[in-house]
């Protein structure tokens, strides 16, 4: 018989790959690509965000998604599943969040930041990115720009996808957090 109230321990091999960055970065292709590299759960912010909203259960805060993803990963992190986060994580008190969400279930954390360093290609990027949830309304350049995002003040492995494709920055997390 199984205890409701006990969670099994976590694993000490999962791993917490949060991967952030202003919108248009590359951080959806990055994380959706070292999930199925590695066959590891991923958790995308926008998708719950555009759900709550859809559902009526939440406003564009953003509040109750980053709330809603971090129990998502704490509760696959406690199974023993390494996961891929992916959110813009724009202010130091998500991004502490996180780091609570791995100290608490035992698992290592990797803090990612993706940025483009060429501003022309990321505002190409911005304008003509496509839709893939429904329902989302992408941020104009102008809205990226003017977003509140501070500045990191922890550890973090910075990925400019200006200057590399998102192979490359798959096997630099890879190398970073599952083999060590």
């Amino acid at each position: 018989m199984v205890d409701a109230g006990h969670n099994p321990p976590p694993s000490a091999d999962a791993a917490l790959v949060v991967i952030g960055g202003l919108p248009a970065t590359g951080k959806s292709t990055i994380a959706r690509a070292l999930a199925q590299h590695h066959k590891i759960p991923y958790v995308r912010i926008d998708t719950i965000e555009q759900s709550l909203i859809r559902s009526g259960i939440a406003d564009v805060s953003g509040t109750a998604g980053y709330v809603t993803g971090y129990a998502l990963a704490a509760e696959q992190l406690r199974l023993g599943l390494s996961v891929v986060v992916e959110c813009v994580n724009p202010v130091e008190a998500t991004r502490n969040a996180w780091s609570a969400t791995a100290q608490h279930n035992s698992a290592r954390l990797l803090s990612v930041e993706v940025i483009c360093s060429d501003p022309d290609e990321h505002r190409r990027r911005a304008e003509r990115r496509v839709v893939d949830i429904p329902d989302l309304v992408l941020p104009t350049w102008q809205e990226i720009l003017d977003r509140d995002y501070e500045p990191w003040t922890t550890e973090r492995l910075v990925l400019d996808t200006a200057i590399m494709n998102s192979e490359s920055a798959v096997r630099r997390i890879t190398a970073r957090m599952f083999t060590e």
